[in-house]
């Protein structure tokens, strides 16, 4: 699925960051990385492509490859890895703030975006990257997630009743969404939902551009479907570490330097997006933006009462926005 991301993400390493270090001068540190193709994959690459930088921040990884992110994932709690590299909603299981950053609608844009990420690579947002023993090393964000339907008529929240819709099986999140628009929850994996949605045994799928390609949804399309032009959310890969196993400024030097990627990384993001054929996208009437925003604003508040999304996440996307559209009425309200 993140194939298209291998050139932008993390490109161009110095050597070092300018001090000479050996590696009897560092400990050694196991990072776990998932990625769907294994060690030769463009999300290993990357990690590996880190580890310069990683011996001047005080640790020299020692990089390790999972195909399933869920045996990457445990693996870490149970302490066989010091880092881990897994999808957003993975993450969520060690940070319940950046768990929330894909909220539905929270980040409408890329503006919105760029000031999020900037925000949190501060040194001032530490508090909110640290929670008990896990700190998130870097946020990558890979897109906006849109809605893959094999119909391309089936255009609105209304119409996705009775729909059957792929829903990762460690994502309550979705499956809540799903079932609050009236349609059929249909557990998957990442390894599975584009087969699903490409032989029709679902109706509807939830995929950022970065997938068109390399999970061939095209053959899910072709006949009638179609991709709606509204973002549903952002999503993003997460780098989490067990702070306790690296230098205090470990995190903090690695979320810096991420950020510093930000734009090869969104330009990679774009040139996706804009490869998938024109004729794919079904276009959203102006006129039932608000309708949507509204409906996921509702949806927003609804999930952080059910205790599924982090309250102060929420609240610090909502004074991006409001910095970046004040006029909104949601800036006058209190209840997100």
């Amino acid at each position: 699925m993140f194939l298209s991301l291998k050139r932008s993400l993390l490109c161009a390493l110095p050597l070092m960051l300018g001090a000479e270090v050996t590696l009897a001068e560092v400990p050694t540190r196991t990072f776990c990385s998932w990625d769907p193709v294994g060690a030769n994959g463009p999300l290993v690459t990357m990690v590996n492509e880190m580890k310069p930088k990683a011996l001047a921040w005080g640790a020299n990884l020692d990089v390790k490859a999972y195909t399933d992110e869920k045996i990457a994932s445990n693996d870490f709690k149970a302490g066989a890895c010091d880092a881990v590299l897994v999808t957003e909603v993975m993450a969520r299981e060690y940070n319940r703030f950046t768990g929330t950053l894909g909220a539905v609608g929270a980040i409408p844009g890329e503006d919105e975006l760029r000031s999020l990420l900037t925000t949190l690579s501060d040194p001032k947002a530490k508090p909110l990257m640290r929670e008990g023993k896990y700190e998130i090393g870097g946020i990558v964000p890979i897109g906006a997630v849109f809605i893959f339907v094999r119909d391309r008529n089936v255009d609105s929240v209304e119409k996705f009743q009775g729909k059957k819709m792929a829903v990762f099986d460690n994502d309550p999140v979705a499956k809540t969404m799903v079932r609050r628009v009236g349609g059929s929850v249909v557990g998957a994996s990442l390894s599975s939902f584009a087969g699903y949605f490409n032989n029709g045994s679902v109706d509807i799928i939830f995929a950022p551009a970065v997938a068109f390609d390399t999970m061939e949804l095209y053959r899910g399309i072709e006949g009638g479907g179609g991709i709606l032009s509204f973002p549903l959310l952002q999503t993003s890969m997460q780098i989490v570490v067990n702070a306790e196993r690296f230098d205090e400024n470990f995190g903090q030097n690695m979320r810096s330097w991420i950020h510093s990627q930000l734009d090869t990384i969104l330009e990679r993001v774009h040139t996706a997006e804009k490869t998938i054929p024109s004729k794919y996208w079904v276009s959203i009437p102006e006129t039932r933006h608000d309708e949507y925003s509204q409906f996921m604003r509702e949806s927003r508040i609804s999930l952080m009462n059910d205790g599924l999304y982090d309250q102060k996440a929420l609240q610090v996307m909502k004074r991006v926005r409001c910095r970046h559209a004040p006029q909104a009425g949601e800036c006058s309200t209190n209840d997100e």
